[in-house]
């Protein structure tokens, strides 16, 4: 192929081959629900995946009623409780039923949550496919979520939040998206917290499990030893036999705006004070939006900036001054908004050094640039990941996912390496000259003091660019 092939969503049907001749096809059927399939010369087995473009930020404070109404309650929380509850039975199959029909065939079957989407997924060989697509089918269609299994969940759910509580790396990295996007529903956790998942009801989670759970919000996606129109046909007969009326016509849902959303930061600085022997730092910005046409660019400067041990940051901060020993940069894009961050772990008596240092060497790549050197290091990097990363049927499946989801579009590895040829070391200084440029925000949970963080954030908003 040459160039990204748009996937419209009033197309029935579209083929074509990609890089490594692999077969990509696509439908649309009559009710919304979209299904797309690489086909794998040589593989043996496939990752499956049913996506709904409903993540976190998604939630709202007051719950709508089936009838179109009102609700009373928030159903903050609810993506993440529809995850767990999704897999606890449906009118035909208990949670050990579902559990049992993966473990019995080697596969493997989880689920991920996300700000913007939710995918429920399974790895098997390619003769116990069609099973995988039953059984999900099953699991997301006709889910029963019992009030019993709902209350059990939410004990198993508030376990998970205090895990993740307890890693400071995690707390830090829930701090600077708040700081970053302040009220942006971005800014949210994705899991909630343990006030929201306490305070939500079964009932507000059942609504938003109605309202967003429909043939038009389906996308199914496949890689691997995969034949698409068995998928496809295997696909509308386990949707009846869980209950779904495929004869309604509706239009797949619309994708998201991509407009840039007006971002007011919850603050320069958040701190969450914790006798740990390490502080864990994190400094960024508003980022780039994952259709910015800049977002190729975005991966070269990271690669350059903080994306392996040859890294500006690893160099300086580990290498040559012993400062830290996780230290690293990374961008996020969502449809309207994202970040730029930079995370160290360090000790206390070196936070203020090391945060001093992260900023300054942003500050330096976007006033002297990038060498050609560091440009062909970071293009053989990139480009050598991309093609180890889709040997993978998972990154093939979660990468038609994504395309049909978020971008519109699909690129192959050529194109993506085409694209990549193209980025300028004037590119990347320019942009890292944007970034620097923006409100710079800090997030530190550890034995951390408040104020030697704020000479360094006054800098930070009068650095010459």
């Amino acid at each position: 192929m040459t160039g990204s092939v748009d996937l419209p969503l009033d197309l029935a049907e579209l083929s074509f081959t990609a890089a490594g001749e692999s077969l990509i096809r696509r439908t649309v059927l009559p009710s919304g629900v979209r299904i797309l399939s690489e086909f794998m010369p040589g593989s043996r087995s496939a990752t499956l995946g049913y996506w709904v473009a409903v993540g976190s930020r998604d939630e709202s404070a007051a719950a709508p009623s089936s009838n179109g109404t009102a609700g009373q309650s928030s159903n903050f929380g609810s993506t993440h409780f529809l995850e767990h509850l999704l897999f606890k039975g449906t009118g035909t199959r208990s949670a050990f039923d579902i559990a049992s029909a993966f473990d019995r065939v080697g596969g493997e079957h989880n689920a991920m949550t996300a700000k913007e989407y939710t995918c429920y997924y399974a790895k098997v060989r390619d003769g116990d496919l069609a099973m995988a697509v039953e059984v999900i089918a099953d699991m997301l269609c006709s889910s029963v979520l019992d009030r019993d299994e709902f209350e059990i969940e939410r004990g198993v759910i508030l376990e998970e939040l205090a895990m993740a509580d307890d890693d400071p790396a995690d707390v830090a990295s829930e701090r600077f998206f708040q700081t970053v996007l302040g009220e942006h529903p971005l800014g949210r956790p994705i899991g909630g917290n343990a006030d929201t998942i306490r305070a939500v009801q079964r009932d507000a989670v059942w609504e938003h499990y109605r309202a967003n759970y429909r043939p038009q919000d389906l996308v199914i996606t496949a890689a691997g030893a995969v034949d698409h129109d068995e998928l496809v046909a295997g696909v509308e007969a386990s949707l009846r036999r869980a209950g779904w009326d495929l004869g309604l016509q509706a239009r797949p849902v619309e994708r998201r705006a991509t407009t840039a959303a007006s971002i007011a930061g919850g603050g320069r600085l958040s701190v969450v004070h914790r006798p740990i022997e390490q502080s864990n730092i994190l400094i960024g910005v508003p980022g780039l939006l994952a259709t910015d046409d800049r977002r190729v660019t975005l991966s070269v400067l990271n690669s350059i900036f903080g994306g392996g041990m040859s890294s500006r940051l690893f160099q300086e901060i580990r290498e040559k001054r012993g400062l830290a020993y996780s230290v690293y940069s990374f961008g996020a894009g969502y449809s309207d908004a994202g970040v730029f961050g930079i995370y160290a772990g360090c000790s206390p008596a070196k936070a203020a050094q090391v945060t001093e240092l992260m900023l300054a060497e942003l500050h330096k790549l976007a006033r002297f640039g990038v060498t050609d050197d560091e440009m062909e290091r970071a293009t053989g990097q990139l480009s050598g990941a991309s093609a180890l990363a889709l040997e993978n049927s998972d990154t093939r499946m979660s990468r038609l996912g994504r395309s049909e989801i978020t971008m519109g579009e699909f690129s192959d590895l050529d194109e993506s390496l085409r694209l990549l040829a193209q980025v300028t070391a004037d590119d990347v200084q320019q942009l890292a000259a944007d970034l620097a440029g923006r409100t710079v925000s800090v997030a530190a949970v550890g034995t951390v003091d408040e104020d030697s963080f704020a000479p360094i954030l006054d800098i930070a908003s009068h650095a010459p660019q």
